[in-house]
């Protein structure tokens, strides 16, 4: 049987960045690359050609090494050009994202990038239409959809596990070392609000999608952040002040009467679960749910606790909740996303994650930065 190849030509900029090097490059287009592309069919793939894009040629010849792949540059309009290139990726700071997004869909590119897609609402709403008028496809990383934990909760919800949902609380984030003795494991940029860094704009922009695809579209917002670590070591070892939040407390109000509370930290120390871990509470049954497991709590299995603080509690409230199974195999959720995104270029196969979805994220963080600083609930508008 003949094998027929769609070699994909793409684009990958601003990848010696942490996320960019680890999920999107080598667990993602290499991953894919090593497997032998994406089987479209049982004689079909589609295989991933990329080009590192970055400012630092030392550190994109190490990157294209490290990862097996042979062609780098650090002159992104020669790429543009390019015809041999379908896709321009984007995981580059916030701030440099709009224009390199814009000139590439001007050059016909189809368009996939990290989030938050822009700094403001209007610019990203602006890269939406410049895509749509371009008629070039377009995409944005929502990663957490594909995680094998919120995976196990969408069956849930799919099969009536839960009666009506009421409630989802969710909790985020661990402690960043300020570098003053240990080394932070984020960069210095996070926490300084000039150069696009908080919580805020980090984190409600995952929540948007993660509410907006499993509980219900977010009609509301009242949010509180802090900046509650001062002064951080930057990269250089040089102390910094921090001008950013690197804490948010929110809740959303979401159609369907579901209420949603979020804690955003990078100032907490973990004692849960997971990382992030949410609790989805209805009438008929609860869950909680971690990265990769998820576990529940079925209405005849919910204990009855009786309020006595003179006593030792007698009921152990972790048993009694029983882990859902891997009841299908879950891919790196990053790689998950990018092989239907392959998929949507080379096909047309439907992709719903596109810019105006990122759009809405963006204008989440925005009235969530709205609410703190009026101090009051703030509505969604339709976009």
């Amino acid at each position: 049987m003949e094998m027929k190849i769609h070699k994909t030509g793409i684009i990958m900029n601003g990848v010696t960045g942490r996320m960019g090097t680890n999920q999107h490059l080598l667990r993602s287009i290499a991953a894919i690359m090593k497997q032998g592309g994406v089987q479209i069919s049982p004689s079909e793939y589609i295989m991933p050609d990329p080009v590192l894009v970055g400012r630092n040629e030392a550190k994109l010849k190490k990157l294209a090494e490290m990862a097996g792949i042979s062609k780098y540059t650090t002159d992104l309009e020669s790429v543009l050009s390019d015809p041999a290139y379908t896709i321009y990726f984007d995981a580059q700071t916030t701030g440099r994202r709009a224009e390199a997004v814009k000139a590439a869909a001007r050059a016909g590119k189809h368009v996939y990038c990290e989030k938050p897609v822009a700094t403001d609402t209007a610019t990203a709403l602006e890269l939406y239409r410049i895509c749509q008028e371009a008629g070039v496809k377009h995409g944005v990383v929502q990663d957490k959809l594909w995680l094998p934990g919120l995976i196990k909760l969408k069956r849930l919800i799919e099969s009536g596990f839960f009666g009506k949902i009421f409630s989802v609380k969710g909790e985020f984030g661990y402690w960043v070392f300020e570098g003053h003795t240990v080394p932070a494991q984020r960069p210095s940029w996070n926490y300084r609000k000039e150069d696009d860094g908080g919580i805020i704009v980090d984190m409600l922009c995952h929540w948007r999608y993660v509410l907006d695809n499993l509980f219900g579209k977010v009609k509301s917002v009242s949010c509180k952040g802090a900046t509650h670590i001062p002064e951080r070591v930057d990269e250089q070892g040089k102390p910094y002040v921090c001008t950013a939040d690197d804490a948010a407390y929110a809740t959303f109000e979401l159609e369907g009467d579901v209420i949603a509370h979020f804690n955003s930290s990078w100032t907490t120390r973990v004692r849960r679960d997971d990382l992030l871990t949410l609790q989805v509470d209805g009438t008929k049954g609860s869950a909680v749910a971690g990265l990769r497991e998820c576990r529940i709590q079925h209405y005849g299995n919910t204990p009855k606790p009786v309020w006595n603080p003179d006593i030792p509690q007698p009921i152990n409230f972790y048993e009694g909740w029983s882990l859902v199974p891997d009841q299908e195999i879950y891919d790196n959720a990053f790689k998950a996303q990018w092989e239907l995104f392959l998929r949507h270029v080379v096909l047309d196969t439907p992709f719903p994650w596109n810019l105006l979805e990122g759009a809405k994220g963006v204008q989440l963080a925005e009235k969530g930065l709205e609410s703190w600083a009026r101090r009051a609930w703030v509505d969604i508008e339709d976009l």
